[in-house]
């Protein structure tokens, strides 16, 4: 069952600029078994200016360990941090629901420079 709910309210450019969207390179991925739902810990690259964020996502649907290491996502970087359990979670990777409601994370077609913001 997917998330098909209606589109939100209009919002001005100046709120979208609020929302801090930028792309990142997984450098590592744990599982997180303290977790209500099967997710993993992941750290993310996001540049010099940036930097490495953390976070859990609840992503084992279709991504395994192996996986992860090396993929660009997309991903809110000004959330304040959020306690998720016993783990710190700093960033929001984003991500489309399937079919099913599970997770399918959003990521550049090619290549670019970690750090960019989407526009």
């Amino acid at each position: 069952m997917s998330d098909s709910s209606p589109a939100a309210d209009p919002i001005g450019f100046d709120d979208f600029l609020k929302v801090d969207v930028r792309v990142g390179t997984i450098l590592r991925a744990e599982e997180y078994p303290e977790a209500r739902r099967p997710a993993y810990k992941l750290w993310v690259d996001f540049g010099p200016e940036i930097g490495e964020r953390k976070t859990s996502a609840q992503i084992t649907k279709h991504y395994t360990l192996d996986d992860l290491p090396g993929r660009q996502v997309a991903a809110v970087v000004n959330f304040p941090p959020k306690q998720i359990g016993k783990f710190m979670s700093e960033i929001l990777v984003l991500g489309f629901p399937d079919a099913d409601g599970e997770v399918v994370m959003i990521a550049p077609t090619g290549p670019v420079p970690n750090g960019g913001r989407l526009y």
